[in-house]
């Protein structure tokens, strides 16, 4: 079985326990394991306790709709409950929690920790996926798992760890599958779709972005994608980011990153990759962060993009300089 942190699964399981009311978020812009982390901790609470209210909180996204629909919650009138945040190791970028008074929170997080802070904190950044946590926590205590939940975890774990080819993989993300598979004899061939099935307009996106991405001589990849881009394809401001990974084995890039323009929150989002640059330290200087080789940002002024891609390419830079050193 799974060696794990017995002392926190408890606290976090005694925890949740103790509260009637208890509402689950994750961070804007959703992934597949941001969505199918909350659903199924959501759905495990209320399979185990039914008598408890539990939610679900944040923007949907109709891409994610296979995992299960969030809840519609009056935050000003929800009081003195327990607030658990999943995938997101920043307040700020919590989704669907403003004007919620909540009584205490706890995090449940593979990403390095920084400013939330409860009575119960479960970091754990050897761990591929937040939903790679969630299995552990329902494998290891009385909350019920059934094939619905234990599915939305295993897409959750294949996407987060990009089909286990990430290094955040271990042999402890294979065991957790194991017994996941194990305990709910879910048919995960079938499940396939739900994350690779692709629209004819994403399959012309991606090779808009093939056709339009510009490589520097150091390495890095990037390609700034106006607002009248992803109308032009019939895509949303999701896609740039679940597309990001299938670039991962180009030979001229070691870093690449997606920079979408979204005119409605007057902001790019920034989706960041890397074969060998530890990319994080530059996202948080861009009011983002994330691991050391999957990262996220989002810039504010169009003024600061130039600034960013010089940065991601000094670090290329640096990063071939000291690899040529070493041999």
């Amino acid at each position: 079985m799974v060696p794990i942190n017995n002392s926190i699964i408890k606290k976090v399981y005694k925890k949740i326990k103790e509260y009637q009311k208890i509402v689950i978020a994750r961070h804007v812009g959703p992934d597949p394991d941001a969505i199918a982390s909350t659903t199924a901790l959501r759905d495990s609470i209320r399979l185990t306790f039914p008598e408890k209210e539990v939610y679900a909180v944040g923007l949907g996204v109709s891409k994610f709709k296979y995992y299960g629909i969030l809840d519609k919650v009056d935050n000003e009138t929800l009081t003195g409950c327990l607030l658990i945040v999943l995938d997101v190791p920043n307040l700020s970028r919590v989704d669907g929690i403003d004007g919620l008074n909540y009584k205490e929170i706890m995090k449940i997080d593979h990403h390095p920790a920084e400013d939330i802070k409860g009575p119960v904190d479960w970091t754990d950044e050897t761990s591929c996926s937040t939903c790679q946590m969630i299995s552990e926590l329902i494998l290891k205590t009385p909350l019920k798992l059934d094939t619905k939940i234990a599915g939305n975890l295993y897409l959750g774990i294949v996407s987060d760890s990009d089909r286990f080819l990430l290094p955040y993989t271990t042999n402890k993300t294979f065991q957790i599958v194991h017994d996941l598979i194990k305990a709910s004899k879910i048919d995960f061939p079938a499940l396939y779709n739900y994350l690779y099935e692709r629209s004819l307009d994403e399959a012309r996106f991606q090779g808009y972005i093939a056709m339009n991405m510009t490589v520097t001589e150091h390495g890095l990849g990037y390609i700034i994608i106006p607002s009248e881009i992803i109308k032009e394809y019939h895509v949303d401001l999701a896609t740039p980011a679940n597309l990001i990974n299938n670039f991962n084995f180009i030979r001229e890039v070691i870093v690449w990153t997606f920079i979408t323009e979204d005119v409605k929150n007057n902001v790019y989002k920034v989706s960041i990759r890397s074969h060998g640059p530890i990319i994080n330290k530059v996202a948080s200087l861009y009011n983002g962060g994330g691991h050391k080789y999957a990262s996220g940002a989002r810039i504010t002024k169009e003024s600061e993009i130039d600034a960013f891609l010089k940065d991601l390419d000094n670090l290329c830079e640096e990063y071939k300089r000291a690899s040529i050193s070493n041999i």
